[in-house]
This record gives C-alpha cells, structure tokens and sequence, in this order.
C-alpha cells in the first residue's frame, strides 16, 4: 500500500478526521489531505511524529507494499500462542507484521509473516521471529486477521493455515 493509503487508513483506525490528525501534528488540514492524495509528502519532523501519534513504525507508515491497517497488530488482551507447522515454529506473541512484497521468480513466495511478543529485549527493540511465507498479499492478510481476531477473542492459541511449504533451492526460496 502506498504512503497516502497507509496514512488514511491509520487516521481513520484511529478514529480521527483529516482535521483532527492537522491539529495533533500542527498543520492544516489541507497538507493531511495533500498527502493522502499522494499531492505531496510531509517534512521528516512531521513523519516522526506522525510515527509516534499513530503508533506504528515509519516503515509500516512508508512502506509501498506494506498493509499496516493488518499487517501489525498488538493483542489488547495479552499473548497468543502461534503455531507455525510448515516451519515449525512456536511463539507465544504480542505483535504480528507483514513483510514488504519479495521480488522472487514465478515459484518465490512474495511475503513474509513475522511476530513478535513485544518485550524490549535489546537496545534495538523487541526480537522479531519469522513464521511463515505467503504466495500472495490476500493471503499473509486474511491471516492476519484471523490472527487479530483470535487474540480480540481471548484465543490461547493459533494455527497458522494459509502459508504455503517452501524449500531452498541454491540462493532462493521457492515454492514446494
């Protein structure tokens, strides 16, 4: 998703008016329509706290391929635990995030889905665990929001069901 979309999505997942994001940001409204429009982008300073205002990561908010309305969730009522079978993986998680769309060939898979459990376990934030490859942008989405909805419902645990099984084949991952 582009710049504009991902901003007026997060606006509007945060329940604000074009004109209220304007007054938390100090600028007019016309700037914040300006730049969901894709007319023009908004000076650094004002990314930053656009970042911090919204609570999401610069690269969720600038990101071409990136959905963050779903692909970074947290869990408002506390971990879940996912189950990744094609990778065998298991994470108890706070936070799901989309990769950006990988330029592989035909057979490459095109996202990513990584988690988190949100502790600051380092000076560069909380450790991210990769979970699962997706075919497509539809896909790695619909996961995640079920994801979402399991941990709105107070699920203990998660299964992942729409990645797909890769393997390595020389330098690339494909498809198996």
């Amino acid at each position: 998703m582009s710049f504009g979309k991902n901003l007026q999505t997060l606006r509007k997942k945060n329940q604000l008016s074009q004109e209220g994001l304007a007054d938390l940001l100090g600028v007019s409204r016309q700037a914040v329509s300006k730049w969901e429009l894709e007319e023009g982008y908004p000076e650094v300073d004002k990314l930053l706290l656009l970042s911090k205002k919204l609570n999401v990561s610069l690269d969720s908010l600038l990101g071409e391929e990136n959905t963050p309305a779903v692909s970074e969730h947290s869990n408002p009522s506390g971990v879940i635990r996912i189950t990744s079978p094609n990778e065998g993986v298991i994470i108890n998680a706070s936070k799901v995030a989309c990769s950006q769309q990988y330029k592989g060939g035909k057979n490459s898979p095109k996202y990513a889905l990584f988690a988190s459990d949100g502790k600051e376990s380092s000076p560069w934030g909380p450790q991210t665990t990769f979970l699962a490859w997706y075919r497509n942008l539809d896909d790695i989405t619909r996961e995640i929001t079920e994801i979402q909805n399991a941990m709105n419902t107070g699920a203990a645990s998660y299964t992942l069901q729409y990645s797909v099984r890769c393997r390595q084949n020389l330098l690339r991952t494909i498809e198996d």
